[in-house]
């Protein structure tokens, strides 16, 4: 057999998979309530002075995917000790009305369940309940764990003490680039930089519903879509507006549903909870 009819033999033999192998897994998602944001001001989210004086609600979103039998929680919201309370710093009023684990509770799932927790990025109400599964795998961007570990930002090192602390034993993968969750092209973590060093967005394919696109951070609500309103906060704006070109880019070639996870407007674009989205 010649190189050349080898490569093909390989080939085909590649697209002839058993049916079984062939087949899609079985997955669906959740929308979890991980808290509210009340903004006296959202003119932090734009440093070109867009949305100066606005009041705006934002939710906080969290969302629980099964593939098979195992689970990744992506974001972990407000700190559980929150709940029930409220608290005001600058700009935000911030709140939390059930953990995580109790709305896991209600569709049957334990925390040890949970195989990856995913960060989208390292800000507190995205990391605040990731401590109630540390026998989970974190998954955190490469430039995000730098930052953490870096020796300036301690108190959030803290919240992820079970995979960052010095000496932790929880595992933790530092996703660099883009990273396939299940390794079977469901669900990837795609990096858009720029809110952080290392933010993240979520990309999910549902036999159902088709692709979704979970923005992080990238944006915080739909007008900033439209106008590019970059956050005051953001630690790289150019980053910020290439990772905006990307996912927009992206989300046009796979055809895919955005769901802003802060914006409420976007919560009847997924089932409500405790109905998944398949």
């Amino acid at each position: 057999m010649t190189p050349k009819s080898a490569i093909a033999a390989a080939l085909l033999a590649s697209i002839a998979m058993p049916a079984t192998a062939q087949e899609a897994p079985d997955i669906e998602m959740w929308r979890l309530d991980c808290g509210t944001i009340e903004l006296s001001d959202a003119g932090p989210f734009s440093d070109t002075h867009l949305y100066d004086g606005e009041q705006r609600t934002l939710t906080d979103s969290c969302y629980l995917i099964r593939n098979d039998e195992k689970y990744l929680l992506w974001d972990a919201g407000f700190p559980a000790a929150l709940k029930g309370k409220s608290n005001t710093q600058w700009v935000f009023t911030v709140s939390l009305t059930e953990t995580i684990p109790e709305q896991l509770a209600k569709i049957g799932i334990d925390p040890a369940e949970v195989t990856y927790v995913g960060l989208s990025h390292y800000h507190d109400d995205h990391i605040g309940q990731a401590r109630d599964f540390p026998g989970a795998e974190l998954l955190i961007g490469h430039g995000d764990a730098e930052a953490v570990t870096s020796g300036r930002m301690e108190a959030t090192r803290a919240q992820l003490a079970p995979w960052l602390a010095e000496g932790a034993r929880g595992k933790v993968t530092r996703v660099a680039a883009d990273h396939d969750v299940f390794g079977d092209g469901s669900v990837r973590i795609v990096a858009m930089h720029g809110h952080t060093p290392g933010h993240k967005s979520l990309v999910v394919k549902l036999p159902r519903m088709g692709t979704l696109m979970l923005t992080g951070d990238l944006y915080h609500f739909e007008e900033q879509i439209e106008n590019r309103g970059v956050p005051q906060f953001n630690t790289d704006r150019a980053d910020t507006l290439a990772s905006m070109d990307r996912f927009d880019r992206m989300a046009d070639n796979l055809d895919a549903t955005i769901v802003i996870q802060h914006d409420p407007r976007h919560l009847v674009r997924l089932p409500t909870f405790p109905e998944s989205a398949q």
